[in-house]
Parts: structure tokens; sequence; C-alpha cells
């Protein structure tokens, strides 16, 4: 077990009013325990009591002994799993996060009427979010090889190639680079489709003209890294150069609004201000960036209405886009860790 990063979370239980907690998140298990496990269907379950007391709830079949030393609770197929979860959790609140199975809470709740399930992500989220050193310094290395297969699916850009090619390409480059896989389906976009900001990449041939989406990421010792960029292919329009244009300042000016003692909140206002000006505030569609580590979408986001405020340690992207239906799309994300005086890019 993380002691550092489980008292994190105790401090965040005290700070919340919470006693007790499941954790059921394989990556925040991960973090606490040092072992990872997708449960799929199967119960896998973290209680975290404010004493220290960590009880681990697991199926046999997901052989998890000798792996960690937390102690753990194993129950097989046959079992009622939540009744012997029920047998030890304390009566009164009991945070639960948010990605346990609606049916393992209704069930508990059943089995134990003193007990009052609230949601509970919070005090593992809030420690998440502060990444260490070596959590840092796995980001970055994660973006470079990210970085390297962009660049290299970049280079394979030809007239009549499909999206579909390309995103097999970055799959196969990912894997030889040592990476557990892709953080998220590649999304490659040709002309009119990288209009669509989460395009789904099929057998769209690229065209001299088309502007080109390469939004990707890759998995290295359970880290996301997540990047986008955005090329011309061959001769194209004075607004697709000039929308770009906006695009990158817009990257820039986010960034540059990265320091810590920030809410999320301005650093989108910085992004989005600049899109709003030239003229396609409407065409800016989503948040200005998300949180990202061991998944690639964590808490918090950086949008309008966040209100949580930079510290160092906090990794996330700036990714500002402009999307014209009909026409083409244009994105340019970069992963951002807040440092004690600024931000690092790291990408």
């Amino acid at each position: 077990m993380n002691i550092p990063r489980i008292q994190k979370v105790i401090d965040n239980m005290h700070a919340h009013g919470l006693n007790q907690i499941l954790v059921s998140a394989p990556a925040s298990v991960f973090y606490l325990t040092g072992v990872w496990c997708e449960p799929f269907e199967r119960m896998l379950a973290l209680h975290v009591r404010d004493d220290g007391a960590l009880t681990l709830y697991a199926n046999k079949m997901f052989a998890l002994q000798g792996l960690t030393d937390v102690p753990m609770v194993e129950y097989e197929d046959t079992d009622d799993c939540v009744a012997v979860l029920a047998a030890d959790v304390q009566p009164g609140r009991l945070g639960i996060d948010k990605t346990w199975p609606s049916h393992f809470t209704l069930r508990l709740m059943e089995r134990r009427p003193d007990v009052r399930p609230v949601l509970g992500s919070a005090p593992v989220d809030d420690a998440r979010m502060i990444k260490d050193a070596e959590e840092i310094e796995l980001m970055r290395v994660s973006s470079r090889k990210n970085a390297l297969d962009c660049a290299r699916i970049g280079e394979a850009l030809r007239e009549g190639v499909t999206e579909k090619e390309i995103q097999a390409l970055y799959n196969q480059i990912a894997e030889e680079l040592g990476a557990s896989g892709p953080s998220f389906t590649p999304l490659i976009c040709f002309g009119p489709n990288g209009a669509e900001p989460h395009h789904d990449s099929d057998g769209t041939r690229l065209k001299p003209g088309d502007t080109v989406i390469m939004d990707v990421g890759l998995i290295w010792k359970h880290y996301c890294s997540d990047m986008t960029r955005t090329v011309q292919f061959g001769a194209v329009s004075d607004e697709q150069k000039r929308v770009y244009d906006i695009v990158a300042a817009a990257n820039r000016a986010g960034i540059a609004a990265c320091r810590p003692g920030v809410k999320m909140k301005d650093i989108d206002r910085a992004a989005r201000r600049v899109i709003e000006d030239a003229g396609y505030g409407p065409y800016f569609t989503h948040r200005t960036g998300h949180g990202i580590g061991l998944d690639e979408h964590e808490f918090p986001d950086c949008s309008a209405v966040s209100e949580v405020v930079t510290r160092p340690g906090m990794i996330f992207s700036i990714e500002p886009g402009i999307y014209l239906p009909g026409k083409f799309g244009v994105r340019v994300e970069d992963l951002v860790v807040i440092t004690e005086d600024g931000c690092e890019p790291l990408t």
C-alpha cells in the first residue's frame, strides 16, 4: 500500500465529513494499493476508514493474494459478495465512488438499512489531482512517446490513405514504443470530419486541401498521455490558415494563464476569449481541458464553470478548437503540469 497517498485520502475524508468510503475504480484502487485489477461485472471494493483501517474485497479469480500488503477478504463466484462486504461496513454515512455499479449499492442498502450511501469520490479524486514526482515523470515519458508516435503518423499522411489506416498505424507504433495500449481510441479526422470533435474514424480517404486532426494518446506504466495536432495537407484556403492561427493563439493564451492559484474557469476564459474575439465563439463547443493521469479524463475540468484553483502537481489539457460544420475543424491540445511558479508543457 502507498501510505502517503492513503493519508492524503484520509485527510480529505475528514475535510468532507466522511468516516468511511468504498473505492472501486480500478485506477483508484491501484493508486492506493499498487495492484491493478479490472473486475468487469464482479465486485471490487476497497473499504477505507478514517482511522486508517483498509480492507480490499476481491473475487478469488482476481488472484491478488501476495500482490499487496492491504488486508484482503476474498469471495467466490457462488458467494453473495455484497453480503460479505455488508457484514463489515460501519453504520451511518458511507461514501461510495461514482463508478461503483448501482446494483451493488442497492443490494447493500437492502442488507444494511442503517447505512446511508452518499457520493464519496471526492477524497480520492482530490488526492489523485495532485501528482507526486514519480507520477509527473511517468507522465513526461508517456507524453514524449506519444509525441514520437504522432510525428510518425504525420509523416505517413499521403493522398488516398484512410482515417482507419492512420488510426491502426498509431496503435502499431504505440505498441512498438512499449505502450500497453492507447489512452482512448485515436481520433483521426480528415476534412469535414474534423468538424465533429469526437468523429469516429472511418474509411474516408485523404485528399489535397484537407485539414487533418490527430487526437491521440497512449498508456505508459498505467499513465495516460493526450495531445492533438492539426495539420494542413497540401494547398489550403486562407480561411483554413486563419482558423488554425486563431486556435493556436488560443492554446498559447490558455497555457500562459497556467500557474498556481488560478481558477480553472479563468484559464478557460483566457483561451476562449481569443476565439470569441476573432468571431468564432459559437464554434468552440466544448470545455478547454480536463485532468489526466491514471485515467484519460480525470477531475477537474478546465471549463467555464470550474471553481477549482490550480496547485502545483496538477496535470491537465489545454485544447481549444473551432469546428465549422461541412468544412473542417481545428484543435490544438497540449498537457501542462502546474509548477511552483508557472507551468511545464508536457507535449
